[in-house]
C-alpha cells in the first residue's frame, strides 16, 4: 500500500518505519490473557512475481542468509522459548488467519485473507486500463474483474506453494526418525464465500462487485478439522453462478464474526501512532470508538463505520436484549439475526439486509491522508460485533506475528472490547464496596487496616471493577512523581471471582496508567503475596529504593517485603 507524508499531531498516523524490538523479557505488561477460541487474520497485498514485475518475498524477509550461531544466540533462542512457551500452550488448537507455517506446525489453525488490490491496480496498468474506486469500493468492469481473477489466483498459488516445503530432511534426520514422512502443509480453497452484487448505488453501477451474503462456517469448520490451513480469496459466487470481486477486508471481517472468532490479526503496511508519533499498544474498544467518532466528518471511512454501528444497534433493539443468540466463541451477541448462522444478509425474520462485513478501502486508505484510521474503524466493527480482540500488525517487521503473540508485551496494537470490561476509577459510591473487599484480607493480616474514611480520602487512585452494579475487585496506584514511581497497594478480589484472571487485568491496567502518567517503576510493600507478584516480573529490593517520602510512614513492625518493577515507556491510552 502506497503510505502518503505524516501528517503532525493527529492520531493515529503513519509516521514512518520503527525499529525492530528484541525479545527481552523486561518489558510493561501488555495486557495478553487466554487465548483459546477461534481467530482470524487480514493478510496485505503482497508484490509477486508474475513476469512483470520485480519479486518481494510474501513473508516480509529479504533473503535467506547464512549466519553463524554463536553461543550468545543460542542461549538467547532459548531465552526466548521459556518466554513464549506459556503463549504457545496458550495458542494451541485456536484458529487464526496468517501467513507464516510455523505456527501451524505449532497446532494452531489458520484462515488466510490475502489482500489483492495493489495486484489487480498494478495488472489494470499494464493492460492500459485505470483502476476506478467509489469510497472503499473499487467499480469492478470487465478488465478489472480479469484482473482480479488473475490476481487472485496467483496470490493463491503463490502462497500454496510457500506452505508447501516440508522442515529440512536434514534437521529431521539428526533429530528424530529416518522413517518418519514429512509433508508440507495442506491448504483448502474453495467457494466458501457468497455474494451478492453490490448493484447501483447513489446512482453509481458497481458493476461486478460483490457484497458478501454469507460464509460458509461448517464447511471451513470441516477443513481446519482436516488439519488444513483454509485460504479464501477476494472472489464471492452469486446463486447465479457469477464470480463477484469483493473487498478483502469485508470478507475477513465477514468470516471473523461468522466463525465466532476471539482474534482478527491485521497486518497493514506501518505502525499505528500517536499525534506524538509513540506506538500506541493498546486502545480498548470504547477510546477506538470515540477515536473514530471524533474523525467522521474528515472521513468517508469513518462516517461509513458510525452509519454501520447505528444499524447494529437499531437492529439489537429490534430484536430486544432478551433474544441475544449464543456465538461460536461462547458469548451471546446482543445483534442476534446479524450471524446467528453465519449469514450476513436476511438471516430469516427480514429486518437485516446490509453487508455483514466492513469495507475499506479505495483512495481514502491508499493515501494514508488520515492514517490507519480505515483499519482502526475495521478493527472496532468486529469487536463490536463480538471478536473479541483484533490486533493491527506492521508487516515490514520481520517476525512480527511471532512477536505480537508470544511476548508478553507486544509490537503491535490490539484493540480490545473484552479486557477491561467493568474497569473505571472509583467513586463515592464504590466506598463500602471496595471496603467489604479489604475486609477479609485486613482481618488476615495480608494487607494493612484502612477505614472507610482513609479509603475516601485516597478514593482518586483506587480503581474498580464492576459487574452487575457490584465492585468485584480494587486496585490503587499511588504516584510519586518526584521520583518517577508508583506504589501498587489493595489488590483485592472477590472470593466468588477469583480464579478468572482480574488480578492481572488490574495489575495490566495500573501498569499501563502509571507508564502514560510517566512513572518508570513500580513497587510495593507485601507480607504475603510476594511470589504472585514474582510471577508478574516484579523482584525483591531493599528500602532504600523506596520513596522517602513513603518510607517515613512504613510501619517497620510488619516486617513486610519491598518489591519493584521496572516499566518500559507505553502511551497505550488508559483513562
Amino acid at each position: 500500500m502506497a503510505a502518503a507524508s505524516p501528517r503532525p499531531c493527529i492520531p493515529v498516523q503513519n509516521y514512518g518505519r520503527r525499529r525492530e524490538s528484541n525479545l527481552s523479557s523486561s518489558s510493561v505488561t501488555r495486557p495478553r490473557i487466554d487465548f483459546g477460541g477461534m481467530q482470524l487474520v487480514k493478510m496485505p497485498s503482497f508484490e509477486v512475481k508474475n513476469g512483470y514485475g520485480k519479486k518481494i518475498n510474501v513473508f516480509g524477509e529479504t533473503g535467506n542468509v547464512a549466519i553463524e550461531v554463536s553461543s550468545a544466540m543460542k542461549d538467547e533462542f532459548v531465552r526466548f522459548f521459556r518466554e513464549a512457551w506459556p503463549y504457545f500452550l496458550a495458542h494451541r488448537g485456536s484458529t487464526f488467519v496468517v501467513d507464516i507455517s510455523l505456527l501451524h506446525g505449532l497446532g494452531v489453525k489458520f484462515v488466510l485473507v490475502p489482500g489483492t488490490h495493489i495486484q489487480i491496480d498494478r495488472l489494470l496498468a499494464e493492460r492500459g486500463s485505470e483502476p476506478k474506486y467509489v469510497g472503499s469500493h473499487r467499480i469492478t468492469d470487465s478488465d478489472s474483474l480479469s484482473a482480479a481473477m488473475d490476481a487472485s489466483g496467483s496470490i493463491g498459488f503463490m502462497i500454496e506453494a510457500k506452505l508447501s516445503p516440508g522442515p529440512s530432511l536434514s534437521g529431521i534426520r539428526r533429530h528424530g526418525s529416518n522413517g518418519r514422512r514429512y509433508d508440507g502443509v495442506n491448504v483448502a480453497s474453495g467457494n466458501f464465500v457468497a455474494a451478492k452484487r453490490r448493484g447501483v448505488v447513489d446512482g453509481i453501477d458497481y458493476a461486478s462487485t460483490g457484497e458478501v451474503k454469507k460464509i460458509d462456517v461448517s464447511r471451513i469448520r470441516e477443513r481446519l478439522a482436516q488439519d488444513c490451513i483454509v485460504l479464501l480469496s477476494n472472489l464471492g459466487y452469486s446463486s447465479s453462478g457469477e464470480v463477484l470481486n469483493c473487498n478483502s477486508y469485508e470478507v475477513a471481517t465477514a468470516c471473523a464474526m461468522a466463525l465466532g472468532a476471539e482474534k482478527l490479526i491485521c497486518i497493514i503496511d506501518g505502525p499505528i501512532l500517536d499525534e506524538c508519533g509513540r506506538l500506541i499498544h493498546f486502545l480498548t474498544l470504547q477510546d477506538a470508538d470515540m477515536l473514530i467518532r471524533k474523525r467522521a466528518k474528515q472521513s468517508e471511512t469513518a462516517a461509513n463505520y458510525v452509519k454501520a454501528v447505528a444499524q447494529e444497534d437499531l437492529c439489537a433493539a429490534y430484536d430486544d436484549s432478551n433474544h441475544a443468540v449464543p456465538s461460536l466463541n461462547g458469548k451471546a451477541f446482543s445483534q442476534a439475526p446479524k450471524f446467528q448462522n453465519g449469514v450476513g444478509f436476511d438471516s430469516g425474520n427480514g429486518f437485516w439486509s446490509t453487508e455483514q462485513g466492513f469495507a475499506i478501502g479505495g483512495q481514502e486508505s491508499m493515501s494514508r491522508l488520515n492514517g490507519y484510521l480505515s483499519e482502526l474503524a475495521a478493527a472496532a466493527f468486529v469487536c463490536k460485533g463480538g471478536v473479541q480482540r483484533v490486533h493491527l500488525l506492521d508487516g515490514t517487521i520481520a517476525g512480527v506475528l511471532l512477536k505480537e503473540l508470544f511476548q508478553r508485551d507486544g509490537v503491535g496494537t490490539m484493540v480490545a472490547s473484552d479486557l477491561y470490561e467493568g474497569m473505571r476509577m472509583a467513586r463515592v459510591t464504590d466506598v463500602h464496596g471496595i471496603k467489604q473487599l479489604l475486609l477479609p484480607l485486613e482481618e488476615s493480616g495480608t494487607l494493612i487496616k484502612r477505614t472507610e474514611e482513609e479509603v475516601l480520602g485516597a478514593l482518586e487512585s483506587f480503581i474498580v471493577v464492576e459487574r452487575e452494579g457490584h465492585v468485584i475487585a480494587c486496585a490503587a496506584l499511588f504516584p510519586f512523581f518526584e521520583e518517577k514511581c508508583g506504589e501498587v497497594a489493595a489488590i483485592a478480589v472477590s472470593p466468588e471471582c477469583r480464579g478468572q484472571g482480574q488480578g492481572d487485568k488490574l495489575l495490566d491496567y495500573i501498569e499501563k496508567k502509571a507508564s502514560s502518567l510517566g512513572l518508570q517503576m513500580l513497587f510495593l510493600l507485601t507480607t504475603r503475596t510476594a511470589d504472585w507478584f514474582v510471577r508478574r516480573g516484579f523482584s525483591e529490593c531493599s528500602i532504600e529504593r523506596i520513596p522517602e517520602e513513603r518510607r517515613k510512614k512504613i510501619n517497620i513492625s510488619r516486617r513486610s517485603k519491598y518489591y519493584m518493577k521496572k516499566l518500559l515507556t507505553d502511551k497505550s491510552i488508559i483513562r
